[in-house]
């Protein structure tokens, strides 16, 4: 039989009992367990891989508000030109107002002319060769409207011509026609053209040919408007009136052979 291994019990007491003992805990060893460029499988950890997977980070969903943007201030000059053409507009639109009313109320009508008559007094040659003319002349002035009154005020101006040249020239009577009144007027008419043998020249050939002489009568006359007893601002008319007569011999009865007159206002 082999010998038998007899084990001492450890001495515990030595000539070391003073002093303590070192005793070193079990270090981990630092050694990585699977060397640099290998793995454990193919797959790897799978603990490792979990862990190493990176998840998009948790974001809470804001919702998202559309702001207005930031007006631009207007310049003073833009306002001011905003609020002067608004203030025209409305003024436009008001005196349209007034005005539709009171035409709605009153219901005006243009006056009416008509030349009557027509006597020459004198239309003959001077010495200087120029021709002096002297008319009288009957107009009819009719005032249609019911409601409506007409001043005639002062700075009037007629005029006769014969194709653009002026014969004589005169001036209408200062007056207030009523409510359809009708009034007579006797002007008297005076001038003198310059070359007045080539004018009666032009009139003898112009009545040998045709056997008329074309004349035009212009008035222009400024104008109150009385609606009830309201007097409107003055303003001026124009009648333009063409006339057709057998001659222009003095001191002879002048046919007036057609007559038409055209009215109108003007400020």
């Amino acid at each position: 039989m082999a010998d038998h291994q007899k084990v001492h019990p450890l001495n515990t007491s030595s000539t070391h009992d003073d002093q303590p003992l070192d005793i070193e805990a079990p270090q981990t060893p630092r050694v990585p367990l699977v060397p640099r460029g290998s793995s454990k499988s193919d797959q790897g950890d799978p603990a490792a891989h979990i862990h190493d997977h990176h998840y998009p980070p948790f974001q809470r969903t804001i919702p998202v508000t559309h702001t207005k943007p930031p007006k631009k201030r207007r310049s003073c000059c833009c306002r001011f030109l905003c609020w002067t053409l608004s203030l025209l507009l409305l003024l436009i639109l008001v005196i349209g107002v007034v005005a539709g009313i009171l035409y709605l109320a009153f219901q005006p009508k243009l006056p009416k002319f008509s030349i009557d008559t027509l006597q020459i007094t004198r239309f003959n040659l001077t010495n200087n060769s120029s021709l002096s003319a002297t008319f009288n002349v009957t107009i009819t002035a009719r005032n249609p409207n019911k409601k409506v009154g007409v001043y005639y005020e002062g700075g009037s101006h007629i005029s006769v011509w014969y194709t653009g040249t002026n014969l004589c020239q005169g001036s209408l009577p200062k007056f207030y026609q009523g409510h359809r009144n009708t009034t007579v007027l006797n002007v008297l008419l005076s001038g003198q053209t310059d070359d007045g043998n080539t004018l009666l020249t032009s009139l003898q050939q112009q009545q040998q040919q045709t056997g008329i002489i074309p004349l035009n009568l212009r008035v222009d006359q400024p104008v109150r408007i009385k609606l009830g007893k309201l007097k409107l601002m003055k303003v001026k008319f124009r009648v333009r009136c063409r006339l057709d007569i057998d001659s222009l011999a003095a001191n002879n009865a002048i046919n007036i052979r057609n007559s038409s007159c055209k009215f109108r206002f003007r400020l």
